[in-house]
């Protein structure tokens, strides 16, 4: 499954819309403007809410949450002690980890499970010059949350570079 996303999804209080190859809208990512912090909603095409993306206001470190239906999914931080590359944790309600590596601002990075890859993300693809693809490897992987990761680490990654 390659889903196409584009970039300016990381300016919060607009919508946006993630298509599939084909050209089909498949997500929305609704921007919720004047907020504390930085808040989206990862919605299907008929507009029923995926994943609640939010920065965590009280952490020591920039911290990315996102929820399913009210109930923790996952929690996003750049690892530490990572020097040669970006590479973030993102730790599950159900206690996995997942683990986000390369060159984010790129984007041209993975995501991977216990070592099995579950999606690429890469620029490579495309010849549109602000877009990037969100490519799931595996058919049992949730794309919604791999598609709320992606968005996360980059808007983390370019937070960090604005610091």
């Amino acid at each position: 499954m390659r889903f196409l996303v584009y970039d300016r999804l990381l300016g919060f209080g607009d919508d946006y819309w993630i298509e599939d190859d084909h050209g089909s809208k498949v997500f929305l990512v609704d921007g919720k403007a004047l907020r504390l912090r930085d808040t989206w909603e990862l919605k299907d095409a008929q507009g029923r809410v995926l994943v609640d993306i939010h920065q965590k206001m009280l952490a020591l470190r920039d911290t990315m949450v996102l929820q399913r239906g009210g109930e923790p999914l996952a929690t996003i931080r750049r690892k530490r002690l990572s020097l040669l590359r970006n590479h973030y944790r993102v730790s599950l309600a159900d206690g996995n980890e997942l683990d986000v590596s390369g060159k984010i601002l790129d984007r041209e990075f993975a995501v991977e499970y216990d070592g099995e890859l579950l999606a690429v993300i890469s620029r490579r693809w495309l010849t549109v010059r602000d877009t990037y693809g969100v490519d799931v490897v595996r058919e049992d992987a949730d794309p919604a949350l791999l598609i709320a990761v992606a968005v996360c680490v980059i808007h983390l990654a370019e937070k960090e570079r604005e610091d």
